[in-house]
Order: structure tokens, then sequence, then C-alpha cells
């Protein structure tokens, strides 16, 4: 793709980057046909290439981004299928965030919205009011059945949001899991030390999933830390443009991390929500203009692990077969598309004694990307709706998935349990069968 920004434009690191990867684009529009909003809108600018096109042109031009721009970035899962597809490597994850963050700086959001997104990028990230908001939103759910149902639309209304985000409010939450600090010891001989990202929706909606990983590493001889002073991985701010919160939480994360590596050693920082990973993967990028923290980034980069990832390198205990229990694996569009994690968690599976069958339109996404099941509901139930008819197909007793989002998105739609891969694969070496509370 010809480009055409000044000199002085292309003294700026970030548009020097974005030129380089709209250089890659041929144009071809193979990415069209993987992407979710495409399927099913069916509009050009709704597609990865069309939104090339909108960024190029606002990024040229140096102005601010207009209503029609904003729509479609919006409307963006960032579930990186594109990049998968693409066979010229554009990196439309590294533009699409460029993208978000003129958006955020440079356009006037109805206040409502600009409310709405500041109120999740305050609660989200923050364990404890994560977790206030959940109990205040399940008393204010009979509500909701009160608020004008409207008509579905790719154009939400803050009604929708706020009736999306009530739907997703769990009925209940578990006992809080083991708090920053802990260090749990291997059992017998150690023979590695490992950091896990205690995570934040996660923490509150799903702890079994961190207990779950820490009683099968520490069980085959891996010591595993909760490190005291990490935050969120940023993700969450990251993908709504908020380019400063991102970047704070992952310098905190990094100096907490480098702390712990210089003072016990780690082997890996392990994640169990694959969205965190994505991000934390590619702190070395995002931070790769500062001095101070350039090295330490990419260090932290790669250090991270998806828990897969590490697990797969373990002499796991004898399987025990669970009866011929048929799993749908849920492949997280973060996991497969921004990780390139693909066969891994599903041959971790089917040795350990699971059924394991694939899903049809695997690479399509389940609509929860973050905050996307909030702000753009009616798309995300679509395409929760299509994944979960696939995932009926193969009648299983189990779903399973690296990623809390999901989780959370196909679970709202189906009544087959899902659960976290690291569960299914605890209790076939040794640990307790999965709960779901």
């Amino acid at each position: 793709m010809k480009t055409e920004f000044s000199l002085a434009q292309l003294a700026d690191p970030d548009i020097a980057e974005a030129n380089t990867i709209l250089r890659k684009c041929v144009h071809c529009g193979f990415c069209t046909a993987t992407c979710p909003t495409y399927v099913l809108l069916g509009d050009e600018l709704d597609s990865p290439r069309g939104r090339i096109y909108l960024i190029k042109e606002m990024l040229e031009k140096d102005r601010p981004p207009t209503p029609e721009v904003v729509k479609h970035i919006d409307r963006c899962l960032s579930c990186l299928a594109c990049m998968t597809t693409c066979p010229s490597g554009v990196n439309y994850m590294h533009l699409v965030d460029q993208a978000r963050v003129r958006i955020e700086r440079d356009f006037a959001r109805p206040w409502t919205e600009r409310l709405l997104r500041a109120v999740l990028a305050l609660v989200l990230p923050r364990p404890k009011l994560f977790r206030a908001s959940m109990m205040l939103a399940r008393l204010a759910r009979p509500l909701a059945a009160l608020l004008p149902s409207g008509k579905a639309s790719a154009t939400p209304t803050l009604l929708g949001r706020i009736r999306a985000m009530l739907a997703l409010a769990p009925r209940g939450l578990p006992e809080a899991g083991p708090l920053a600090g802990n260090v749990f010891p291997a059992q017998g001989e150690r023979h590695g030390r490992v950091a896990l990202l205690q995570g934040c929706a996660q923490q509150v909606l799903a702890p079994r999933i961190n207990q779950a990983a820490i009683s099968l590493l520490t069980r085959h001889g891996i010591e595993v830390v909760l490190v005291r002073d990490e935050q969120c991985c940023g993700a969450l701010t990251h993908h709504m443009g908020r380019e400063a919160a991102a970047l704070d939480f992952a310098r905190a994360n990094i100096t907490a991390w480098c702390a712990e590596a210089d003072r016990g050693g780690l082997d890996a920082i392990l994640v169990t929500t694959s969205g965190c990973g994505t991000v934390i993967k590619d702190y070395g990028f995002m931070l790769r203009q500062e001095v101070d923290f350039a090295d330490r980034a990419a260090k932290v980069s790669a250090l991270a692990k998806d828990i897969t990832e590490y697990v797969g390198g373990l002499d796991l205990a004898s399987a025990q077969r669970q009866n011929e229990i048929v799993v749908a694996y849920h492949a997280a569009c973060s996991l497969q598309h921004g990780q390139k994690i693909t066969h891994l968690p599903k041959e971790l599976l089917s040795k350990n004694g699971f059924v394991v069958k694939d899903v049809a339109e695997s690479h399509l996404c389940c609509g929860s990307a973050g905050t996307y099941n909030i702000l753009q509901p009616d798309i995300a139930n679509k395409l929760r709706d299509r994944k979960v008819a696939n995932i009926a197909m193969v009648k299983p007793d189990m779903i399973a998935a690296g990623n809390i989002g999901c989780m959370v998105q196909i679970a709202s739609g189906t009544s087959v349990p899902v659960v976290h891969t690291i569960e299914l694969l605890d209790w076939a070496t040794g640990g307790p069968r999965p709960g779901l509370n």
C-alpha cells in the first residue's frame, strides 16, 4: 500500500511504525473472510482492509477522527484473526491500537459514553472495586427487565449497554482466592520457580482457575509466587485507547516482576488469561522508546508464557482416563491469533484422558473481547449465539477455554459447563474435579 506521510510525520516513532505496517498491506482481502464483523455485517469498512484505509487516511492527514471512523474502529474486536490469515504479515494489532489512542485523545464522544468508558476503565482493572460492582449489579439485575428492550442494532444505545452489563453479572461470587505475596512451595524436589499472574476480573469471578494452576504446578515440583505489588496487566485500558493508564500498569508490573526475579529467580511469568498474556508479551514493543524500561520490558515479555506453554514442558503425572468425557475446545482469539498457540492445549487435554472435539468456525470470535460484549452488545450476542450453536454440534460434556472473558461469554448462552483448560489438566493429573463456583 502506498503511503504519503511527510518527513516530519515520519520523525514520530508511532507514525514510522504505522507507515511500515501500512506498506505491507497488498489489498488482497484474505482478511475479510475471517473477520467476524465483516462476516456478520458485510460492510467493507467493518473488515480489516476497510479499517486500514480509514486509519491510513486519518493518520496521513493528521486530523481528528470522524464519527464514521470511530464507528468502524469501535466495532473491531481486536480478535486478530486477520493477522493469522494475512499472507503479507501486516501487524494490524499495532495499527488499530494506535488508532484507538487517537480516538481517545482527539474524538469527543457523547458524555454518557465517556462516563461509561471511564467507569469501566476504573472498575475492571481493580479487583476490590470490581467485586463491589458485581454485588451491586446482582442487586440491580431484576431491574433489567424493566428497561426498554429496543431493537437489536450494530449501533448500541446506553440502555442496551446497561442491560448487557447486568446480564453478564453473576448471580453469586465465590470466596476470594489466595492473596498477593503468597508463595506456594513445590511438593518434593523443586524443579522450577514461576510467578503466576493473579488477574483482575478472573480473581473475582473464578479464583478456582489459578487455584487449579497452583495445584498442578506445585504437585509437579514448581514453586509458585503471587507477586505482591503486581497490578492489572493493562489490557483493558490499552484496548480502550487509554495509553497512559495502560503504560502505568505495565511499568508497575515490570518493576514488581523484575524485583521478584532478582530476589528469588523466575523461570517464567505464567498467565491463565490469554487476553492478558497477549498484552504482556507485547510489553517490549509498548515500552520500546523508554530508556528506563525498554530492556526490562523486553525481559518480561520473554518470560511471559501462557500456562499451557509451560505445562507442556513438564513431565505430567500419569493420565487418569476421565470416562470418555467429551470436551469441546474453544480457541480464544488472544491465544490462537494473538499468541499463535493452537494445537498445544488440545494435545495436552487429549494426552491426559479427554476426548477433544474441534469446533466449527473456531477462528471466529465468541464476542467477549475484553469490554466488547458491554460496548457492542448486539454484535457480541450474535457472535456468542453462533459460537454456542457450533459448540452444540459436537455434543460436549464440557467446554474448555483459556480465557475468562470467553468463559463468561459462552456460559451466558449455554447450560454446558465451561471450565478452564488448566482445571481439566489439574483434575486429570491428581487434582480435584473442576468446580463451577
